[in-house]
This record gives structure tokens, sequence and C-alpha cells, in this order.
């Protein structure tokens, strides 16, 4: 599979890590967009894209953002949720994979790290040109 296009997109503020947005296109048919180019404490690296993890809530069934204090439809009370989830698991010695849920997961990603370092390299190649 070839990278033949990357197209920066600069963010405007520098108060933040993130730089730009790149998309990436693979084999001139397919796109991957919202690439983010993070400023990290190494340097700059790419981060996939991804969504934010919702879960259902128990009463209206209507999935909220995970660790929600309250439902956004019904209004009810998530915290107590979560609360007795996380005693649930305290006590066990492999907890439910569940429980450590991330906030966010990639949408798309490399399986490979030569893959993944491929895209990295043309990514923050075609941002330095842009900067520059």
């Amino acid at each position: 599979m070839e990278i033949t296009e990357v197209r920066i997109f600069k963010k405007e503020d520098d108060d933040k890590k993130l730089r730009a947005f790149a998309t990436v296109t693979f084999d001139h048919c397919f796109v991957v967009r919202d690439i983010k180019v993070i400023d990290g404490s190494k340097g700059c690296f790419v981060a996939m894209p991804s969504r934010r993890v919702k879960e259902p809530c128990p009463r209206c069934r209507y999935r909220n953002v995970i660790r929600s204090r309250y439902c956004n439809q019904c209004g009810a009370r998530l915290e107590e949720i979560h609360s007795q989830k996380e005693k649930a698991g305290k006590g066990n010695e492999t907890p439910d994979p569940r429980m450590r849920q991330n906030e966010h997961r990639d949408i798309a990603h490399p399986i490979t790290a030569e893959f993944r370092d491929a895209i990295q390299k043309a990514v923050l190649n075609a941002y330095e040109k842009e900067k520059a």
C-alpha cells in the first residue's frame, strides 16, 4: 500500500499541543481524515483519528460519553453506576477490561509498526514542508 497524498491543515492557535490535522490518501483510492499532529515532550508525533466512547444509561438507554455524571436524556445520576463498577473490580486480580476503558477509541489505525512509521514519516515530512 502506497501513501499517494498527504494534506496538512495547521491549527491557528499555538497555545495547545495539537499542531495540525492531516488527511492521508492511500493508493489514490482510500482516505483517512483527522490524523492529528501533536507536539509531545520528545517532539512531534502522529495520533490516529478517534471518537469518544459512549455507554448507555441504565434508566433510558441513551448513549452518554463514558464517565459522564448525569444522563443527557433523562438526567439520571450516572456517577453511582461508575462507583459500583469500580468497587466490584477492586478485589479481582484481573480487572474487567470494560472497567479500564479509555475515553477515546481509534477509528482507524495501522496494524504493523512498520506501516505506522511510514504514515508518521509521511505526515511529519508534509507538516515540516507546510511550516516552512
